[in-house]
């Protein structure tokens, strides 16, 4: 009858295996602790190896060398494997810090709509009560009106039935016309004047406070995937002067002499970053100060390098410039305006590969400036750099800045 075997050795047998496929002399393969078994015996023993009446044998110095780089080898791969789970599980913890911390602000947000929303439900309350004050109010005026009016139909009535003229004069110091003075009636029709308009602005307030919080934490965890972009002088415009470290990028005074590479961009002031990207998450942080006119972004391999490179996403590239000092836009066609507060001073370019996201932010004021989303990504995706036209006031060079990961992902 079978008997199953105990665990010792199947993890006996298992060394086995890995001493074979480590290159271990074949004569010492069939040995354990106990004994030693011949290279072609029969295993008889389900709680043993072999019998135990063989001959032990020795270990040479070449094999307790080899022993000892397998245990150590083991040892390295042991330690690194630690490190992937602390990793993975340190990963694990800020993903659910980042799914908590944006669950709470966002039910704080929804909180917040629910109180506003309440408040503009009562403000709407006292502009009913208003119309329905003066509402009244112009009653008891047409009230009032038309008492007298039907008195001064009465009046004239009786003065046409008058004969004599005597009779009209004593009437008409008898009894006295309403002296009530109707020259300026108080009736507003405007209520509910800057009642609505102010709710809303403070709604407006409120919600971009609200708006702002999400957009620190956002940009926060997205630093946390931060990459070190050095441009690739194999794409740059032959006009492009690039920093010897390949992190600042700007016009020179005229064409280098640069071979016509396939890679190269020939008509736009355009550089692109030196490593690709086909998964994941990526993020970098590119100086904008003192420009006037400025394109970022990211684009596919496959962009068009040579002639005419057209605006958006079915271009192949996804970027937001800078034209004429203040105007903000998307590359696309039409063009989104963006509407930024202030000039941003250093823009930060998050990309989800997976997710199909790219956002940009305002790292100064930590804020959200725009993104693409729900994008289909196939092929690499590159940093994407045009520092535009060298002018009196756009002479500054774009600069790739390293980026100071915070501390604490979360505020409070």
């Amino acid at each position: 009858m079978f008997q199953k075997p105990s665990m010792a050795s199947v993890v006996w047998c298992l060394s086995l295996v890995y001493l074979v496929q480590a290159g271990l002399p074949q004569a010492y393969l069939m040995t354990d602790q106990r004994g030693t078994c011949l290279r072609n015996q029969r295993m008889t023993d389900p709680e043993g190896a072999c019998n135990r009446q063989d001959t032990p044998s020795s270990l040479g110095q070449w094999d307790v060398d080899r022993l000892t780089k397998m245990k150590a080898e083991m040892h390295q791969k042991i330690q690194q494997r630690l490190q992937n789970v602390t990793e993975v599980k340190k990963k694990l913890e800020l993903s659910k810090q980042t799914v908590d911390r944006e669950r709470d602000l966002s039910l704080q947000s929804i909180s917040l709509l629910n109180v506003l929303i309440k408040k503009g439900k009562n403000e709407l309350v006292k502009i009913r009560k208003k119309q329905k004050a003066g509402a009244k109010h112009g009653e008891m005026i047409i009230e009032d009106l038309e008492q007298e009016i039907s008195e001064l139909q009465r009046r004239e009535n009786e003065l046409e039935q008058l004969s004599h003229p005597d009779d009209h004069l004593h009437t008409l110091q008898s009894d006295s016309l309403p002296s009530k003075d109707w020259s300026e009636i108080s009736v507003h029709s405007d209520q509910s004047a800057g009642m609505v308009r102010r709710f809303l602005s403070g709604l407006v307030e409120k919600l971009l406070g609200e708006i702002m919080k999400l957009s620190i934490v956002e940009l926060r965890v997205a630093q946390q995937y931060a990459v070190d972009v050095t441009l690739d002088p194999e794409t740059a415009h032959p006009k492009l002067l690039l920093s010897e470290d390949r992190k600042q990028v700007s016009e020179g005074p005229s064409w280098l002499d640069l071979p016509d590479n396939s890679e190269r961009f020939n008509i736009y002031l355009i550089v692109l970053g030196k490593e690709g990207f086909s998964s994941g998450r990526f993020y970098y942080e590119v100086q904008v100060k003192d420009k006037t006119e400025w394109d970022l972004g990211v684009a596919r391999e496959s962009i068009s390098r040579k002639g005419q490179v057209y605006l958006g996403p079915g271009y192949r590239h996804w970027t937001i410039v800078l034209r004429n000092r203040d105007e903000y836009l998307t590359a696309t066609d039409p063009p989104n305006v963006l509407q930024l507060r202030e000039p941003p001073q250093k823009v930060g370019v998050f990309v989800d590969y997976e997710e199909g996201l790219i956002s940009f932010f305002d790292v100064n004021k930590q804020s959200h400036i725009y993104s693409f989303t729900g994008q289909n990504f196939t092929e690499k995706l590159y940093p994407y750099f045009s520092p535009s036209r060298k002018s009196e006031d756009n002479a500054a060079p774009l600069v790739i800045t390293p980026v100071n990961q915070p501390d604490k992902v979360f505020t409070s």
